[in-house]
């Protein structure tokens, strides 16, 4: 009996004891200072000139609940919280329930947030798992509850709420999704959009439409079991296809998303902000994007591509000074195809790999005007035969000269010059350069045959086009906390990794792939671009059965284009010609806007002479000649 007594004591004291923690606890929200309930979870993009170009939501954008159609209400508190008008800010059933399922399934299946919970951690708080967080959360529902209507809560919650592809709040996800304000809303419409919250990357009808109208499917059938429909209207749902619009109205460039998923992914590897952070929705992004490069880039590719059934681009300009990404595409269209080719596709180089290779041959003592024998050759490698072929099957069969290899992409003069430096010297260099991808030491790594990532390969080139300084490439400036406190900065990284005068004369080279002084018996891989171009640049073409390549660069812009299939699909001939056209128009677009010469000095231990372009003679026919760079005391002398 005194054991059941004392038992009931420590009963009643913990009882009384939660009353009057919980009578505290309101007592201390109701005279604490109220929320602001016009925060709006979101994050904010900024350009490099440090304008606001993207946003999720924005005061203006706010829509009063008089505003919002009855059905996405209706669906949104069926789905998220059906007790919603019941509870003081906790659902205490259902967080018993969700406590009993998770246990029961030894892993978390249900969660018992509501509306108001949900509302702060999006607005206020980042979702790390801690009690410090969950007992901030717990306090500051309270604050809401006992300062604000259940229509104010609401209200807020539902202009500030992720329904995906960056769309913070109802009114930019009607317009995006419907192109409607949300009052218009039909039923079908409003069960879709209240299904995306729950994972907005995944339920968006964008991204999958028959997986947003599964989840759909789940939202009427809570609405149905709520009574909020009827039997026959739930029956009737989604028996006809519901047309998604799927665009933004401002800044609506459809490859712009392309550069704002690049942003999430590298805020992903900076240290301190976790995803947490990042799907809180409230910071200030500034980043290296040039808005206007972006729009002229998109505006070409899509004026000389957009004929293509279903071919993909991925494209970046980089400035080579300091390695900021001013534009960035994955794909010709983020609505169709959300598959960021420069973040995650790895695709065979082709012969923009040969650039690296000549300048390991610089290194290694071969010069500008070292000649090898161009003719058709099986090479006997470990007992096992390699016969590579020129395009078109071309060949000089006599000497040419490393300018004359590179102006026609001579696939000959390539491996003989990756056999005669030995196999390790291209993988080193290109390592060296910041190449990170895996590369095998083989005779045909001097042709492309490795596939790379364009932004791994941009990481390499703008090493050569910074004149041997290896750089970040990078798209963010610097990050700010809703408090405008910076949480990161980046600082300028420059290594000098190459010999800049081997670097100015492999540049040098790399005009010939566009100088008429080289139309002889083939013609260089870039001579449609001669009369085109504003200023000199270092170019590089790759061709493969699936892939075409463009990359070229001076000292201020270094810009490269690959296009080609998602399924490897051979490429049409033609697409050279436009990949030509796309990098040309819009680096005379860039460079044009700011006016700048922009090649190279020449460092005062390199000489030039002018010699014959294909066999690196002395010539007297000017039209034949081009100037040869050399180390100092490499140069070729000739006795007449």
């Amino acid at each position: 009996m005194k054991k059941m007594y004392y038992i009931f004591k420590i009963g009643l004291f913990i009882f009384v004891s939660i009353i009057i923690l919980i009578i505290a606890l309101y007592t201390n929200a109701y005279f604490s200072k109220p929320i602001e309930l016009n925060t709006i979870g979101t994050y904010y993009l900024y350009d490099n000139r440090d304008n606001l170009i993207y946003e999720g939501s924005s005061k203006n954008e706010w829509a009063h609940l008089d505003e919002i159609s009855p059905y996405l209400i209706d669906a949104i508190i069926s789905v998220e919280d059906k007790n919603y008008y019941k509870h003081n800010g906790f659902d205490y059933l259902r967080i018993m329930k969700a406590l009993f399922a998770n246990i029961k399934n030894k892993k978390i299946v249900q969660g018992g947030s509501t509306i108001s919970q949900q509302y702060i951690k999006n607005a206020y708080l980042d979702f790390d798992k801690t009690w410090n967080r969950k007992i901030k959360e717990a306090l500051m529902t309270l604050n809401l509850e006992v300062h604000y209507s259940k229509e104010d809560i609401l209200e807020a919650y539902l202009n500030t709420i992720n329904f995906g592809k960056g769309n913070y709040g109802i009114k930019s996800a009607a317009s995006y999704y419907f192109n409607k304000n949300p009052i218009d809303l039909t039923l079908e419409e409003a069960i879709i959009l209240a299904g995306i919250p729950k994972s907005p990357n995944n339920f968006n009808p964008v991204k999958d439409y028959d997986t947003s109208i599964k989840r759909a499917g789940v939202v009427s059938l809570t609405m149905y079991n709520n009574g909020l429909i009827d039997e026959e209207t739930y029956k009737g749902l989604f028996k006809n296809k519901i047309e998604i619009y799927g665009k933004k109205k401002e800044n609506d460039m459809q490859m712009l998303m392309y550069y704002q998923d690049a942003i999430i992914s590298e805020l992903k590897t900076i240290n301190g902000i976790t995803d947490d952070i990042i799907n809180s929705g409230n910071l200030k992004v500034y980043t290296t994007l040039d808005l206007d490069m972006e729009k002229q880039m998109e505006k070409e590719i899509i004026t000389n591509i957009s004929e293509y059934d279903d071919i993909e681009v991925a494209s970046v300009i980089i400035n080579p000074h300091n390695g900021d990404v001013l534009a960035l595409t994955g794909g010709m269209d983020y609505s169709k195809s959300e598959f960021n080719r420069a973040l995650y596709s790895k695709r065979q180089v082709g012969s923009t790999m040969k650039p690296f290779l000549y300048y390991a041959a610089l290194e290694n003592g071969m010069t500008s005007s070292s000649t090898f024998l161009s003719q058709y050759t099986t090479f006997n490698l470990d007992n096992q035969e390699y016969s590579p072929k020129n395009y078109g099957n071309i060949y000089a069969n006599k000497d040419i000269t490393m300018a004359a290899a590179l102006a026609y992409s001579d696939n000959i003069y390539a491996v003989k010059t990756n056999l005669f430096l030995g196999l390790n010297e291209l993988v080193n260099t290109a390592y060296k350069c910041g190449i990170k991808e895996d590369l095998n030491p083989v005779a045909s790594l001097a042709l492309g045959t490795s596939e790379i990532n364009i932004l791994d390969f941009a990481n390499g080139y703008t090493t050569l086009a910074s004149g041997g300084y290896k750089k970040k490439i990078h798209l963010i400036r610097k990050v700010l906390d809703q408090y405008d406190n910076v949480i990161y900065e980046y600082k300028d990284r420059s290594d000098l990794v190459l010999n800049p005068n081997y670097v100015f004369i492999l540049n040098e080279l790399l005009t010939s792939t566009s100088n008429p002084a080289f139309l002889d018996y083939n013609t260089p891989t870039a001579l449609s671009l001669s009369n085109k171009l504003i200023n000199k640049y270092a170019i590089k073409t790759g061709t493969t059965d699936t892939d075409y390549w463009i990359v070229g660069y001076n000292n201020d812009i270094l810009m490269i284009l690959w296009a080609g299939y998602d399924d490897n699909k051979d490429i049409p001939l033609k697409i050279g010609t436009d990949a030509k056209n796309i990098w040309a128009n819009t680096v005379n677009y860039i460079l044009n806007e700011n006016n700048t010469d922009s090649w190279y000095k020449m460092p005062h231990n390199v000489v030039g002479l002018p010699l014959d372009a294909i066999t690196g003679t002395p010539t007297n026919n000017s039209s034949k000649s081009n100037i040869f760079y050399y180390l100092k005391g490499s140069e070729p002398y000739f006795i007449e």
